[in-house]
């Protein structure tokens, strides 16, 4: 496994990323499927061979709550638990933990807290993040971190980070062990650190420092995109960067528009995931490239032409925006299932058109001509 760069833009990188489960082209998006599952019911056989998919991200902490972690397991693990051919990323359940408990208390050796699904007590570290991530058998494994909402006090934000470091140590350790168990499904699951600040650049510059010394498999920039002004991300994803191992993939965690991702990808980063364009698209707005279009609008009653004139997804070469919207103010199920699909059809589309340009070296014009575009409102 390892992540090579074939070609720059200013600090945008064009690169090719090995795994065990598959080749990933990069700069990628990442589709969702938190519970095994795109939101919408669009399967792995959508993904596979209509959608352009080319990395699915499910979430360890709901897998391990609802079905179990070791039912996964016991099924193959996930790849052949949800029929997903390709790398699998999953996200440590940090967040979930911090997010979805209302009552959590943070000690040295983790997080205990109450299951948001029965109210059953729980406890996730370091180790026991390992131990699931290994059950679930995905291709990556992201390491346990303590999520601090966002504004945070200074202190707070560079002590969490310090026990974000420590808790990636015994990560690491962990999952060497667990790697190298005769019954291990996937003895070559790698494992990302993230780095964790807030919005201090000190202690993020500081943070990434520390995780590059652990010679980890990728480094992901985690605490952004919760509520700060954009500039304040982009501001820290530049300065952060530089200290992230050239020769690592970067790793972008819950970002977002287009224009974040255009930005973000000029700013050096490889890898994406967010639910927006699942989320969005099952409530009616759909990114097209003319820019965000939403069905619920009156206009759209009598509009027999496709969501986007230059998209040639399976749903645009097929359905009109007037039936979408009928479907969707009839509450039917396969208007959210082609509106997911149409939307992301269209983000992995993107990252093609991405690659695209950096290939061609003409990024610098896509970046301007789409950044702004893309996220305004029709």
């Amino acid at each position: 496994m390892k992540f090579t760069v074939l070609k720059t833009e200013g600090a945008a990188r064009r690169g090719e990323f090995q795994t065990v489960h598959g080749t990933v082209q990069t700069p990628a998006f990442q589709n969702v499927a938190t519970d095994g599952a795109i939101k919408g019911a669009v399967s792995t056989l959508d993904l596979q061979t209509q959608l352009k998919t080319q990395v699915m991200l499910c979430n360890t902490y709901h897998l391990h709550v609802r079905p179990g972690d070791e039912l996964v397991k016991e099924m193959g693990g996930l790849h052949k638990f949800t029929r997903w051919e390709g790398p699998i990323l999953t996200d440590s359940g940090g967040f979930q933990v911090f997010s979805l408990a209302k009552l959590n208390q943070i000690k040295e050796e983790g997080v205990y807290f109450n299951s948001h699904v029965d109210g059953r007590k729980l406890f996730i570290g370091p180790e026991e993040s390992m131990r699931i991530q290994s059950n679930l058998a995905s291709t990556i494994a992201m390491a346990f971190d303590e999520c601090v909402e966002n504004p945070a006090e200074y202190e707070y934000a560079k002590e969490a980070a310090g026990r974000t470091t420590r808790w990636l140590v015994r990560c690491k350790e962990e999952l060497n062990k667990l790697n190298a168990l005769p019954d291990t499904i996937n003895r070559e699951q790698l494992l990302f650190g993230i780095n964790q600040g807030c919005t201090y650049e000190d202690l993020r510059v500081r943070h990434m420092q520390e995780i590059a010394e652990l010679d980890l498999d990728g480094y992901a920039i985690g605490g952004l995109a919760v509520g700060e002004p954009k500039e304040v991300m982009y501001e820290i994803i530049s300065a952060v960067e530089p200290y992230a191992p050239q020769d690592k993939i970067r790793y972008l965690m819950g970002v977002g528009t287009p224009g974040n991702i255009i930005e973000s990808v000029a700013r050096g980063v490889d890898l994406f995931d967010c639910v927006m364009p699942s989320r969005n698209a099952r409530h009616g707005q759909l990114f097209t490239w003319h820019g965000i279009l939403n069905l619920n609008n009156a206009k759209y009653q009598f509009d027999n032409g496709p969501v986007d004139t230059e998209c040639d997804c399976p749903v645009c070469r097929r359905y009109s925006r007037s039936y979408l919207r009928h479907l969707l103010k009839s509450g039917e199920m396969l208007g959210m299932r082609l509106n997911v699909m149409h939307n992301l059809y269209f983000y992995n589309t993107l990252m093609e058109r991405i690659r695209d340009a950096l290939d061609n070296g003409t990024y610098t014009e896509f970046h301007d001509k789409y950044v702004d575009l893309l996220d305004t409102r029709i």
